[in-house]
């Protein structure tokens, strides 16, 4: 059983660690402020955000590497804030990989095993179960320096689940890495954490990355908890603008907008457009007669229509990916994306009109940037 749960940690790095934690402290004094959630027994976690957020820190302080300035910290029922890294029972793979280098791969894997004292039957069965399981049994041999990046980081990885940890940490692993390599250790390792059964955290800025990986995400920001829920919440049901903004690739249309009434009904305008786009009626409960919001919708729910009663726009942009066609055009002086599959091209200048899928549309509010849609029927 490896269950993870924080409650109220803060982390602010200073000279004076004793005399840290004060009310009338500044906020921007602190690198994690406030940051509570639960991990369950055998989850994969992704914790996600920008540099600078307090995700790594976040991760250290799980292992024991940096001290808690405030809060409490727990492995299943066990308060962890004294306890020392190596009585933890977690595992931990940076993004430098760092292997030693005089030793062979083998001799790198088995190090802290040796080190435990561990009988020598017992290290070969533990490097006999998991060197194939992250593709390292033919490196054992070698030396890291003869390792590839993809090479070194399963050795790195193995290392650190070589111990049986209930608890693997992973902090940015694949950011060295180029995309393709990236692509398929992201698969190895989620069949690997299906494999050992182990609770797993995963610190990275990519959100692709997050998304594919973990089972539960946790958005960060300026070292606070902006959201946590499956990927799928997220994507669909991100809490503002924030989240909204940076998960999804490309990311969602977040357009100034206002709201107005007519005799036809609520329409979303655009300063400097002409455009009116009808507002779902799932809406009007929140609507005044006129309301200034910001307007989310997610490029591949913004749809071209035949409609003509609707005003046309010009393309500004056309790009074709293969898989998908992007298509930006300019609402006043804000650019709106559209993605979609369908097999079109369109050259600058040409006049398309637009419409909103109206299930998948959010409203935020300009001053708190929360979205105020989410209560809505």
């Amino acid at each position: 059983m490896a269950r993870i749960t924080l409650q109220n940690i803060y982390k602010r790095y200073s000279n004076t660690e004793k005399k840290w934690f004060s009310k009338k402290k500044s906020p921007n004094d602190f690198a994690v402020k406030n940051l509570s959630f639960a991990c369950k027994d055998k989850a994969f976690i992704g914790i996600l955000g920008p540099s600078g957020c307090g995700k790594s820190t976040t991760l250290r302080m799980i292992a024991g590497l940096e001290k808690i300035t405030a809060g409490e910290m727990f492995i299943d029922d066990v308060c962890i804030n004294e306890l020392l890294p190596k009585d933890r029972n977690i595992g931990l793979a940076f993004e430098d990989y760092a292997l030693y280098p005089p030793l062979s791969v083998y001799d790198n894997l088995t190090f802290n095993l040796k080190a435990k004292k561990m009988p020598a039957d017992e290290i070969k069965k533990a490097i006999d179960k998991v060197a194939p399981l992250l593709k390292v049994d033919e490196l054992l041999s070698m030396k890291p320096s003869a390792l590839s990046g993809g090479q070194k980081q399963r050795v790195n990885i193995a290392r650190a689940i070589v111990r049986q940890p209930g608890v693997l940490l992973l902090d940015e692993p694949l950011s060295h890495l180029d995309g393709k390599m990236r692509q398929t250790l992201r698969q190895e390792i989620k069949r690997m954490h299906h494999e050992i059964e182990c609770t797993t955290i995963i610190v990275t800025h990519d959100q692709i990355e997050a998304m594919s990986l973990a089972d539960v995400i946790i958005i960060m920001k300026d070292g606070e908890l902006q959201q946590m829920g499956t990927p799928l919440e997220v994507y669909d049901q991100p809490v503002n603008e924030f989240v909204a903004g940076f998960i999804g690739e490309p990311p969602m249309n977040l357009i100034p907008s206002v709201m107005v009434k007519t005799a036809e009904g609520f329409f979303f305008t655009f300063e400097g457009s002409d455009v009116r786009i009808k507002v779902p009626e799932q809406y009007y409960g929140v609507v005044s007669d006129t309301m200034a919001i910001t307007l989310g919708v997610r490029p591949v729910d913004v749809l071209i229509t035949d409609n003509p009663t609707s005003t046309p726009v010009p393309v500004a942009v056309y790009e074709n990916f293969g898989d998908e066609r992007r298509i930006s055009v300019r609402l006043g002086r804000e650019l709106l994306t559209i993605t979609t599959a369908e097999d079109v091209y369109y050259k600058h200048g040409d006049s398309i009109h637009l419409a909103f899928n109206s299930e998948k549309t959010h409203l935020f509010d300009r001053e708190t940037g929360l979205n105020i849609t989410r209560n809505t029927g």
